[in-house]
């Protein structure tokens, strides 16, 4: 069983990326769609598939690459389940100057760092992308 799913997925994406694979296939949940669907509204991944096979439904990404290099350099998970980490709006981290994005979980649900700050709103810091 595994604890922490969003750090799963994180790290299949990073590890998928290193070995250049066009696609990641991970067990499907709301909060994972979420941010899958931020990291490609943002340019980080090609695509984000849903599939409903029996036992339970699968993500599929799709990886992007420019001039065979991933567009993900880095991607790590803040907030863990033994330590979270929420931030107000004013100290929402800005991740490499504001090159790089962070996935807030917020009460209007999950959104990048400049939208959460555009809205006035704080939230949990789910993970740093860049």
């Amino acid at each position: 069983m595994i604890t922490d799913p969003i750090s799963d997925m994180l790290t299949r994406i990073r590890n998928a990326s290193l070995v250049k694979k066009a696609e990641v296939v991970l067990p499907s949940s709301k909060i994972k769609f979420s941010i899958a669907k931020i990291l490609e509204k943002e340019g980080y991944l090609a695509g984000v598939r849903e599939i409903d096979q029996k036992p339970q439904r699968v993500l599929t990404l799709l990886l992007k690459y420019e001039n065979g290099q991933s567009v993900v350099h880095k991607i790590r998970r803040v907030s863990t389940p033994g330590r979270r980490v929420y931030a107000g709006s004013q100290d929402l981290p800005r991740v490499l100057s504001g090159i790089g994005i962070a996935v807030i979980s917020t009460p209007n649900g999950l959104m990048t760092n400049r939208e959460a700050r555009k809205r006035k709103l704080g939230g949990e810091v789910i993970c740093e992308v860049y």
